[in-house]
């Protein structure tokens, strides 16, 4: 773990939390891909109406240190193949870096718009298209700068049988609320991928706002 994230390097031995948790697996299937063969499996929230897609491949084992990233949903990005950010190029890049390693889990969640919606992500696109960068859109339309949690997507992981997980991620928010809710962080592996020049200013205040973890010229 590096230490600019300030986390604890805790020799705690993880096992499932707990509490009860509040999520519960409903389907599984075989899902095979472009990039290779997975399983995909949902999840649904026991006190919202949210939902997870996990997509898994090899076995899990709370030994064994694992690739793991939590990919919040960007329909824009990861469908429509938008440059506005790098959101469908780090989801694949993750599924390609599983499929490599022969083990991991990406949990995929239902929080468009770093929390806001796919309708309001809309409004702040258009807010940004005169001006504003993605943090200011969601202050001027009301909303938190980052309404995201990540607590169920870790109760998924530690039901997928997980402990030990190396995480794909430039968030320091994901690594710590992971960390927190009892996971042990191995390594973050960073997911940085090329980007087209509309992503430009999006990435830029990411770092300097967001703080996340990107090398990013000025």
């Amino acid at each position: 773990m590096e230490n600019a994230l300030n986390l604890s390097d805790n020799n705690h031995n993880c096992s499932m939390i707990e509490h009860h948790l509040t999520v519960e697996k409903i389907a599984e299937a075989n899902l095979p891909t472009q990039i290779g063969k997975f399983k995909i499996i949902g999840y649904r929230s026991l006190i919202s109406d949210e939902e997870f897609v996990v997509l898994t491949k090899g076995d899990m084992r709370a030994n064994v240190p694992t690739l793991v990233r939590i990919h919040s949903q960007c329909l824009t990005g990861d469908v429509f193949g938008s440059i506005k950010c790098d959101c469908g190029p780090q989801l694949h890049k993750a599924m390609e870096l599983i499929e490599t390693e022969g083990r991991g889990a990406i949990v995929y969640q239902q929080q468009e718009g770093r929390g806001i919606g796919i309708i309001n992500k809309i409004r702040a696109y258009a807010l940004q298209d005169e001006g504003a960068d993605t943090v200011e859109a969601n202050e001027k339309l009301g909303f938190a700068i980052d309404a995201r949690l990540y607590q169920q997507c870790a109760e998924i992981l530690f039901d997928l049988g997980l402990c030990k997980v190396r995480v794909m991620s430039n968030n320091p928010d994901k690594l710590r609320a992971l960390e927190e809710a009892g996971l042990k962080i191995i390594e973050r592996v960073p997911i940085e991928v090329e980007s087209e020049q509309p992503a430009a200013h999006y990435l830029k205040t990411k770092k300097e706002k967001l703080g996340h973890l990107l090398n990013v010229s000025e």
